[in-house]
């Protein structure tokens, strides 16, 4: 699968378990390519029901579905992917448990943590916050150039994550990151319509 593209991550507040397969079909139709469940207080079987619907829908429209911090979940449902930030499990235990789809790991602003990840085998990392993050208003702010140290000393693809919205996609999108992440600047208002300007700002 094409690790490339707009990647849009869920929000318990923004999209309810309720209404997200509905604003999830939105957001493939218009153009992501990656959708991320996230949610951090309910449990794998509350979940279970609506990352089936998820993963169904990114196969509809040739996207790839991927499920933060649930290997067994992600395992049982056959998920294409996991991912893992540094509170959750290793990418060596990750691994063992979600042998077959894709791990991505988060990376913060440490090429070191990702050149670790890359050794355990992860499929991609994660760089960011790279601008101030109204979902995650207590991340630290990462320099843009760690993108451009990331690709000069990485073989995986790079995603961008934090605080990345239409009016400052761009600045991100000159390093040529392979994915770009946005959780508030699609979900808020017309979703479609969102994902149209975020496309085009990446676009040089």
């Amino acid at each position: 699968m094409r690790l490339k593209g707009l990647y849009a991550i869920t929000d318990e507040i923004l999209t309810p378990d309720a209404t997200l397969p509905a604003q999830a079909e939105q957001a493939l139709a218009a153009g992501v390519k990656i959708l991320q469940y996230r949610n951090k207080t309910a449990s794998d079987a509350d979940c279970e029901a609506v990352c089936i619907r998820l993963q169904n829908l990114c196969r509809r429209y040739g996207a790839i579905f991927i499920i933060d911090d649930r290997p067994e979940l992600a395992r049982r449902i056959g998920a294409d992917g996991l991912h893992i930030g540094k509170d959750d499990i290793t990418p060596h235990e990750a691994r063992s448990i979600f042998p077959e789809g894709i791990i991505g790991v988060s990376c913060y602003g440490s090429i070191r943590r990702a050149l670790a990840a890359q050794e355990a085998l992860a499929d991609y990392v994660a760089f960011g916050s790279f601008f101030l993050s109204p979902t995650k208003p207590r991340s630290g702010i990462v320099p843009i150039d760690t993108l451009s140290k990331a690709r000069k000393s990485l073989g995986i693809p790079i995603c961008a994550i934090g605080g990345i919205n239409d009016s400052n996609i761009g600045r991100i999108a000159a390093y040529s990151p392979d994915m770009i992440s946005c959780v508030s600047a699609i979900w808020k208002g017309h979703i479609a319509r969102n994902v149209t300007h975020l496309i085009q700002g990446m676009t040089p």
